[in-house]
């Protein structure tokens, strides 16, 4: 059996193993982090959890100003417009965004107090922010290139490098030091200090170009509208943990913040499925055979609302398992985060038909209402219900931003494709309200024991039954990999 499933894999096209291998990085990268969560809820307290969470979330956000993102969509569209170029190109956007590092840096020595005063952070702290945000976007035009070009060995010997020292190094640091926090921080430096610096020299010395006019003012032109779209996608997923911290406290962000982590693995699917969708949608979209969408599509809505549940049915046990007694209360946080992991992934399947027309004006316009809307119901809400309420507010601006894609894509269908549209608006609702249902009654049943188990034998005597059914559904997105 090992023998003939060798024989597939050398069989299989670099693409497909280039997306498979692809796939374990980001489950490496993610998946590490995750079996390593348990250690650091013990080793640090809730309020200590809760603060980490918190730097994490500024650095998301500060990485955008920083770095304008231009290891996105820019760079891998610029690798084809400056083909036979990619070198120096690739150089100049290094050399574009180790200059703004430089700027930001500068700017906040010179005002430390203030900015640190601003994010709660000491100076130490956020040195090593500045310092993670240019090795991460090193990394991140160096692995974009790998995957464009295909290239999948190196870039999964560093990921595993990478991933298991940063826990291991952090685990070192935390246990010998009194200011734990710090100390996580710095050991995840260290590690992308050494695991990624030598990844700036081999691409400028590639390229031997820092400054090139042309594509500093091409790359800027390209990412700097797309800015407040960057920028409210990271805030709809960390701007609740920065303001449960400032509304409740530390020990709360903490909690969430688990709760948040492990429902956001799940996203790891939506990758996957998306990875292979993605190139098939936008070929029926070329071909105007949207028709054909929708029956793919639905199985995969199902495949992935049915891994959500998985989650949600067992959210007890995992936080559990993953933390002390003092973050139990993270169950109840879980299953609205779950369900906007689904919100996810569906809202992709919309947003394709406007990236494709090249509409992103209504994209970021949704990005930005959806942020918006996050804070000011987060606003509200979170000083009279407590933190619990943030899972709900993320889910209600989730729906809100699929809902907005959705008749964007049924406007887009109207002009460009003679009113063909690609899904039935009732077979969507039926297979979204389902899963809503399901999930509300899981929540519900946590507090009957006997319940919630009587729901997971029947699910674990479904998946046995139905077996076949799944079988076939990875059949049919293997065929699609293999027309890609």
């Amino acid at each position: 059996m090992v023998h003939n499933l060798l024989e597939k894999y050398r069989n299989l096209s670099i693409q497909l193993k280039a997306t498979i291998w692809f796939f374990v990085c980001s489950f490496l990268q993610k998946g590490i982090s995750t079996i390593t969560t348990p250690i650091f809820t013990r080793l640090l307290s809730t309020a200590e959890y809760g603060q980490y969470s918190v730097f994490n979330s500024w650095l998301g956000i500060v990485s955008i100003f920083i770095t304008l993102n231009l290891f996105y969509g820019v760079y891998t569209q610029g690798l084809i417009k400056f083909e036979g170029k990619e070198d120096t190109f690739s150089s100049s956007l290094l050399g574009l965004t180790t200059t703004l590092t430089i700027v930001f840096t500068i700017i906040y020595i010179c005002f430390h107090n203030f900015w640190n005063s601003l994010f709660s952070l000491s100076t130490v702290q956020m040195l090593a922010m500045l310092l993670m945000i240019w090795t991460s976007a090193v990394f991140n035009f160096w692995a974009a290139r790998q995957r464009v070009e295909y290239k999948y060995k190196t870039l999964v010997i560093v990921t595993i490098i990478v991933s298991i020292l940063k826990p291991v190094i952090g685990i070192i640091f935390v246990t010998l030091s009194n200011d734990k926090i710090t100390a996580r921080i710095l050991g995840l430096v260290l590690v992308e200090l050494i695991g990624y610096s030598w990844l700036y020299v081999i691409q400028m010395k590639k390229g031997k170009v820092f400054f090139s006019k042309s594509v500093w003012k091409y790359a800027l032109k390209f990412n700097l509208p797309l800015i407040p779209h960057y920028l409210s996608q990271i805030i709809l997923n960390n701007a609740d943990r920065i303001m449960i911290k400032d509304i409740v406290g530390d020990a709360e962000a903490g909690i969430y913040s688990l709760a948040y982590s492990i429902s956001q693995i799940m996203t790891l699917f939506n990758t996957a499925l998306m990875q292979t969708l993605s190139p098939w949608i936008y070929k029926k979209i070329k071909e105007k055979k949207v028709e054909e969408i929708s029956n793919i599509a639905y199985i995969a809505l199902i495949a992935i609302a049915l891994i959500n549940i998985v989650l949600i049915i067992f959210a007890p046990e995992i936080i559990c398992i993953f933390a002390p007694k003092t973050y139990y209360d993270a169950i109840w946080v879980i299953p609205p985060i779950a369900m906007s992991v689904y919100f996810m992934f569906s809202y992709d399947l919309f947003a394709k038909f406007g990236f494709y027309y090249e509409k992103t004006n209504f994209i970021m316009i949704a990005s930005v209402i959806g942020a918006v809307v996050n804070i000011i119901l987060n606003n509200l809400f979170i000083p009279i219900f407590g933190y619990y309420v943030a899972g709900y507010t993320t889910l209600i601006c989730y729906i809100i931003y699929t809902l907005a894609h959705y008749f964007s894509m049924r406007k887009i269908c109207t002009q460009y494709l003679d009113g063909k549209m690609p899904y039935d608006t009732k077979k969507l609702l039926i297979i979204t309200l389902s899963f809503l249902t399901i999930g509300f009654i899981i929540l519900i049943s946590y507090k009957f024991s006997i319940i919630r188990y009587f729901i997971i034998i029947l699910v674990i005597t479904l998946s046995i039954i139905k077996r076949k059914m799944v079988i076939n559904t990875l059949k049919k997105f293997y065929a699609l990999k293999k027309t890609k």
